[in-house]
């Protein structure tokens, strides 16, 4: 558990980093910059210790340069507040990959869980679209206060699925895993 966390954190590490440093200045033009900082740090430390970098990763890190540029060159507060969209939109697509998930199950998921690891992807990436169409309809109104309370609503949206993904993980693979028990106990009584 403690690793899925560790691979989850280092593939949004550029993300988080904006959000704090966005809610403690209240500068989207700070925020940027020491997200890209950020990104491209976590990319440089990686190669350096000669890390193999996953899509999701490298994919978040390109997001984050591209679209943080694109913020410095335009000033358009409009395109900042889409911004999030297109990185859920980006990141649901790379979530279409059948089992982009694999990576992140303990080996005993993986066993006994393909099934409800690949139903879980896809709506993860159905979780992502739908948080970026709410983002860009949030984002026409151009209110960054409500934008605000949207991206943390979004984070807070994540997290819940995140929890509810791991009790029902968890249940289904304890009954699961019973059963083969089980099953393997009745074998030999049933071979005599």
């Amino acid at each position: 558990m403690k690793d899925v966390f560790r691979r989850l954190f280092v593939d949004f590490f550029s993300t988080i980093v904006f959000l704090v440093v966005y809610f403690a200045t209240d500068s989207i033009l700070i925020a940027t910059g020491v997200g890209i900082a950020g990104a491209v740090g976590q990319f440089v430390r990686a190669r350096w210790r000669g890390e193999t970098l996953d899509l999701m990763t490298v994919a978040s890190v390109a997001l984050v340069v591209m679209l943080g540029t694109a913020t410095f060159l335009t000033n358009d507060p409009r395109f900042v507040l889409v911004k999030p969209s297109i990185a859920h939109f980006a990141i649901g697509s790379i979530m279409l990959r059948r089992n982009w998930m694999l990576r992140y199950m303990p080996p005993i998921v993986q066993q006994h869980g393909a099934d409800i690891i690949l139903t879980a992807g896809y709506l993860w990436a159905a979780l992502m679209f739908a948080l970026g169409l709410g983002n860009i309809a949030v984002a026409m109104t151009g209110n960054l206060k409500l934008w605000g309370i949207y991206v943390t609503f979004a984070a807070l949206a994540k997290v819940t699925a995140f929890g509810i993904q791991y009790v029902v993980f968890r249940t289904v693979i304890r009954r699961r895993v019973r059963a083969t028990m089980a099953a393997a106990a009745l074998a030999p009584a049933a071979a005599q």
